[in-house]
């Protein structure tokens, strides 16, 4: 597996893997502010995709990473692992990437994840993941499209 800066080209492999998670976050493939914001971050070099050396260009994304590099309080904005791909270590070595590259402390990287209260907060695995790279639970924040609870994960960095 590689972790590459997004191409305008991978729009495509974003939207693959947007509409895996459509159930917990909304409609996105079809939503034109979504592709936009995708492009978005593409063309100011703050997008990130994992792709599988071997089979590059032959199957859709390993997964994707949105991200806003705003010190002090830099924002992970949307990160999605393939479902084939989870536990492989592909969201560990995206957030690993994006953190090298993007993040200069001292400052906070925040991320919304699902409340604990949320089924998607087990089945999805992220609050597990977030806390096993060292985020911290925080306040409470706006629920999701689906309605269900959201929470801000940070981690301090220096």
């Amino acid at each position: 597996m590689i972790v590459r800066l997004a191409r305008e080209e991978d729009l495509s492999g974003y939207l693959y893997l947007a509409g895996q998670v459509e159930h917990w976050f909304g409609p996105m493939v079809g939503d034109p502010g979504f592709s936009g914001a995708v492009l978005e971050h593409i063309r100011d070099s703050k997008a990130l995709v994992a792709v599988d050396q071997e089979r590059a260009g032959q199957q859709p994304l390993l997964g994707g990473l949105l991200f806003g590099a705003d010190a002090p309080v830099f924002h992970l904005h949307w990160l999605v692992v393939a479902e084939q791909a989870r536990g492989r270590g592909v969201g560990a070595a995206l957030t690993a990437d994006a953190m090298k590259r993007f993040v200069t402390g001292p400052g906070t990287v925040e991320v919304v994840t699902f409340g604990a209260d949320h089924p998607g907060a087990v089945t999805s695995g992220a609050r597990v993941f977030y806390e096993r790279l060292g985020f911290s639970p925080a306040e409470a924040t706006d629920p999701g499209p689906d309605g269900g609870s959201r929470q801000v994960f940070r981690l301090a960095v220096s």
